[in-house]
């Protein structure tokens, strides 16, 4: 970390998980230079689902809820950031406190619940910056209490598909009673024939994702590898946080309940990112989510079978000039290795991943 970040770190430790959090956005909003200026590198150029990505690393869905701040991130040196997750109605989610930092192992649960101002805010905001270029991705939800969690993604599509570069379908938050449901057969496959419908109809048709839990088994994977491919999905990001507890080192706050994040995700995550390209095969995309912390973390998602990755917690511990490193470490990376292009490494390391056990 440069002496700014472990400065800015210290002040926002200072404060409780998500007032942190808010200072953040609103350091990005108000144009303060957090982070040095990212690299470009061609070799790093990632072209999937008609977008070409400056580079593949992203911002993953969670940090700007509210679609504030996705230029001042790409400003950082993301390839592209993902907004959301944004549900129709605004809902205040889940009651404070409900993030905790589990410092000793460089993770985060938290239980918000998606908490968001709601589609029309959220539209607001990417209305305006329409035209301006860069690659910003929307999140879709459901709110807690609909009475049609599917008729809510429906309308997270036909809202959204003409700002987003692409729409994640998001139904694998733990914070959420039920949502997770979603992920079984049956109703995944009614999701998602009503999805694509929905961007059939729409003013504009990006590319869709599907984002998933870590928490599954090989069976479900090939039940949802299945649906994907039947319903012409576009691709899946691997992973949301996980429910499961792995062995921690931060006390009573790891037994707190939600969604794990961090570091401690980054090895189960990778093997289900695996499995999935074994069950997807080489042409649809999937984007690697999950312990991202470094260079080599983000090189091995991409070598397990990932064309893009995405961090989120790793930056709260790293702090902002994060992407610039990783991006720094990768093209070091590709010209020690004597590669064209980043999209080379791709499975080099798929049959290690994917015959590891969940």
């Amino acid at each position: 970390m440069s002496v700014l970040d472990r400065l800015g770190q210290k002040l926002l430790f200072a404060f409780d998980p998500e007032t942190a959090h808010g200072l953040s956005i609103a350091a990005l909003r108000c144009g303060v230079p957090v982070g040095a200026p990212a690299i470009r590198d061609h070799r790093l150029t990632v072209s999937i689902c008609g977008l070409d990505f400056p580079n593949p690393l992203g911002m993953a869905a969670g940090y700007d809820k509210n679609a504030e701040v996705p230029d001042a991130l790409l400003g950082l040196g993301f390839g592209f950031a993902e907004v959301g997750t944004i549900t129709p109605l605004a809902q205040a989610g889940n009651p404070k406190p409900r993030i905790f930092r589990l410092t000793a192992d460089d993770a985060v649960i938290n239980r918000l619940g998606f908490n968001n101002e709601g589609h029309a805010a959220a539209e607001k905001r990417l209305a305006a910056r329409k035209g301006r270029g860069g690659i910003v991705g929307v999140n879709i939800g459901a709110n807690k209490d609909s009475s049609d969690r599917i008729g809510d993604y429906e309308r997270g599509v036909a809202r959204f598909a003409q700002y987003a570069s692409y729409l994640t379908v998001n139904i694998s938050s733990p914070n959420t009673p039920g949502l997770r449901n979603m992920q079984a057969r049956e109703q995944l496959g009614e999701l998602l024939s009503r999805v694509m419908a929905a961007r059939a109809a729409a003013t504009a048709q990006p590319p869709v994702f599907l984002k998933i839990a870590p928490d599954l088994v090989e069976a479900e994977l090939e039940d949802i590898a299945a649906e994907v491919t039947e319903k012409r999905v576009d691709g899946v990001i691997v992973s949301n946080t996980t429910i499961s507890r792995p062995p921690l080192r931060s006390g009573d706050t790891a037994r707190e309940s939600g969604g794990l994040s961090g570091k401690p995700l980054f090895e189960r995550s990778t093997i289900v990112l695996a499995k999935m390209r074994k069950l997807l095969g080489p042409e649809l995309a999937i984007v690697g989510v999950g312990g991202v912390d470094s260079a080599d973390t983000a090189l091995d998602k991409i070598r397990a079978g990932a064309d893009l990755v995405q961090l989120y917690t790793g930056m709260i511990y790293a702090g902002p000039s994060l992407p610039g490193r990783i991006l720094s470490g990768m093209a070091r990376f590709v010209e020690k290795e004597r590669l064209k292009s980043i999209c080379e490494l791709r499975d080099s390391r798929l049959d290690f991943w994917a015959s590891r056990q969940l």
